[in-house]
């Protein structure tokens, strides 16, 4: 450690510890606020000096896959960008939301160098990581800056100079970090005002060939203060779907919107709101705004400001179908297609899991207890390239919390009270070279979560009482039927590992929900290896079809078992079914009962009592206008079951011929 590194970590201590910004006068707001964060919010310590951290291989393609499309689209700006910077010594990074370097441009020879200091591919960069830094203070803040040499929190990094600018999607949401770096740079900060520019022009450049390649089937809104830049250079872009609601928008688009009176006090998303309500004009008059009149004719005002602004508008592009291009989804693997019998929401994740079958991303499936998670698990495995290593399903409710820390990482002899005078392997590194599924993954206590973390981040086990860790290669699907995001607000989860698990996410819809129950019954009335099997009769079938099978699928198995038990001749009568099942008949539509006088609002379709999920439903039927076949194809769900939930928080569509006119929502 030399002295500038000493003084350094002084200034930092004086003004994290005494609130004191004597020793920080050459830093402004922005970076004390960061080195609080990290001393007092993320427990760092400016005097341990940390090596740049670099994932792993396998690590970093799992983090370069979950954006893979956005990277392609970022990847000519990143290459015009390090052409016009790389000589004078910079490099470029591409992040993600995590701070991981997913892209990268540097030059070939300064590779051990740019690696020792963490300018490389496979990064990471956040601030609860590596301290105040360009990459992690503008995803902890959502702003462009530098932090120049000294700002930095880590001693380590003081010769760097950095400088980001954050990338959002078209909905509003950070998306990654556009950074460039260089090994050494002049003393003072203002050196660097130039590359802050350059960043923040490129960012806006990416971020809207992203808005433009992702809404080419919607209304594409160009706006510009003056008529000059409108063709060429519009600042904001606003994509209206068919229905004229705001679909998405540039990150400039949403700041100039919500800064209009009376907007940001609405509490909502612009997702979803119609054009009228934000401009003085009609989404039938958007024809006027077209290429073919002059940009200085084509005069548009908000409607609270009377801002005046010009308008040029992009038809939605055409999709054109050669005859023999129909779009056929690929056959399904026959093990998950032995999972179906043509629901259409389990159709499409089962189509969707078929394509992550032998990515190396961790799954999360979420469903109700008993709707077939670790059947999803199982075919999972037997269809991918692990197929002949071993399926390891533990359930992390089931095991007693005493136990479970030695079941999944193992111990050695002594090692602990009971532990015993033999070595054990835990069930991780029992799982080496196939899957780990881990069922009920809300359940395992938070103490153990840190460690789990570390076998996902750095490949490798550590059992108790050892001390080196074991390599271990393993795909890990995990299953709950908790909402995790709720259990992350309440601290019972690790938001870390949720993001480590969640690499890809399926949801299993519930038995009532699907439509293939009498596929689901033929199938496990057959008897195996014979073309035959217990036959049903319509009454007791009929009655199963109104049951509402809150077991799901198990209680089904269960139901089924009982009565081939007792039937009589191979041959289920309705009086033959267990009681309870289906005795009275219920409303198809209806959901079960809750005592929750909130849970069925008279007038929810508001959208401000309702709880997150009937708010994210409405935000979608909203974005539609309210065509509930798009909404149904678009989450994944049939239209019966889009009217369940529909009914279940009391939305009602205005384009209904009964609804009244004071239920039609703004």
């Amino acid at each position: 450690m030399d002295q500038s590194q000493r003084q350094h970590i002084e200034t930092v201590l004086l003004t994290t510890t005494s609130g004191s910004a004597a020793g920080a006068r050459a830093h402004d707001a922005i970076i004390q606020s960061s080195w609080r964060r990290c001393v007092h919010q993320y427990g760092l310590d400016p005097a341990r000096m940390q090596e740049a951290r670099i994932l792993p291989q396998f690590r970093l393609r799992e983090h370069q896959q979950r954006i893979d499309d956005f990277t392609r689209i970022a990847r000519h700006g990143l290459d015009t960008l390090y052409s016009q910077v790389g000589g004078m010594g910079y490099v470029v990074l591409l992040t993600d939301a995590d701070g991981v370097t997913v892209d990268f441009r540097g030059e070939a020879n300064a590779d051990a160098a740019l690696r020792r200091a963490g300018l490389y591919l496979g990064a990471e960069w956040s601030e609860n990581g590596a301290g105040t830094c360009a990459v992690g203070t503008a995803l902890a803040t959502g702003q462009a800056l530098t932090v120049h040499q000294d700002d930095h929190f880590d001693a380590t990094h003081i010769p760097l100079t950095c400088t980001a600018a954050p990338l959002f999607d078209s909905y509003g949401q950070l998306n990654a970090i556009l950074d460039i770096s260089a090994l050494c740079s002049p003393q003072a900060k203002y050196s660097q005002m130039l590359a802050l520019q350059l960043v923040r022009m490129y960012a806006n450049r990416i971020e809207d060939a992203n808005f433009l390649r992702r809404h080419r089937q919607d209304w594409m809104l160009k706006l510009s203060p003056a008529p000059e830049f409108l063709d060429v250079n519009p600042e904001y872009l606003i994509a209206l779907d068919a229905g004229g609601r705001i679909s998405g928008h540039n990150r400039r688009a949403q700041q100039m919107l919500i800064a209009e009176p009376g907007v940001e006090t609405m509490g909502q998303s612009l997702l979803g709101m119609r054009f009228d309500e934000l401009f003085d004009a009609r989404p039938e008059d958007l024809g006027r705004f077209v290429y073919s009149r002059p940009s200085e004719q084509r005069v548009l005002r908000l409607s609270r400001s009377g801002k005046r602004l010009y308008l040029s508008v992009m038809p939605p592009v055409l999709r054109l179908h050669h005859p023999m291009q129909d779009d056929v989804s690929p056959p399904l693997p026959t093990e998950l297609a032995a999972l179906c019998g043509g629901d259409a929401a389990l159709q499409q994740q089962l189509q969707r899991a078929a394509r992550l079958i032998d990515s190396p991303i961790n799954l999360l499936i979420n469903g109700e207890t008993g709707s077939g998670k670790e059947f999803l698990a199982k075919a999972l495995h037997r269809a991918s390239s692990r197929r002949n290593g071993p399926f390891i399903a533990v359930n992390c409710a089931a095991i007693p919390e005493a136990l479970i820390e030695s079941e999944l990482f193992g111990h050695l002899p002594n090692s602990f009270s009971g532990a015993g005078s033999k070595p054990k392997r835990g069930l991780i590194e029992e799982a080496n070279g196939g899957t780990l599924f881990l069922d009920e993954i809300g359940d395992m206590p938070r103490e153990l979560q840190s460690r789990l973390l570390r076998v996902l981040s750095e490949g490798e086990v550590l059992a108790i009482g050892a001390s080196r860790p074991v390599p271990v290669d393993v795909r890990v699907i995990s299953a709950t039927h908790h909402p995790l995001d709720q259990l992350i607000s309440t601290g019972r989860f690790r938001e870390d590992l949720y993001y480590r698990l969640n690499g890809a996410r399926l949801v299993l819809p519930p038995l009532r929900e699907r439509s293939d129950l009498d596929w689901l019954v033929q199938k496990l009335l057959a008897v195996p290896g014979t073309g035959s099997g217990f036959t049903i009769s319509e009454a007791a079938r009929e009655r199963l079809h109104r049951h509402r099978w809150p077991g799901n699928l198990r209680e089904l198995r269960n139901a089924l078992e009982y009565a081939r038990a007792v039937c009589s001749h191979e041959h289920i009568e309705a009086h033959d079914l267990p009681e309870g099942i289906g005795d009275t008949a219920v409303d198809t539509l209806a959901e079960p009962a809750s005592s929750d006088p909130a849970a069925h609002p008279a007038h929810a379709h508001d959208g401000t009592t309702l709880p997150a999920e009937g708010k994210l439903l409405m935000q979608h039927l909203r974005a539609s206008g309210w065509n509930l076949s798009a909404v149904a194809r678009e989450i994944g769900i049939s239209r019966m079951t889009l009217y369940r939930r529909m009914a279940r928080y009391g939305i009602q569509s205005p384009n209904r011929s009964d609804a009244k006119a004071g239920d039609i929502q703004r």
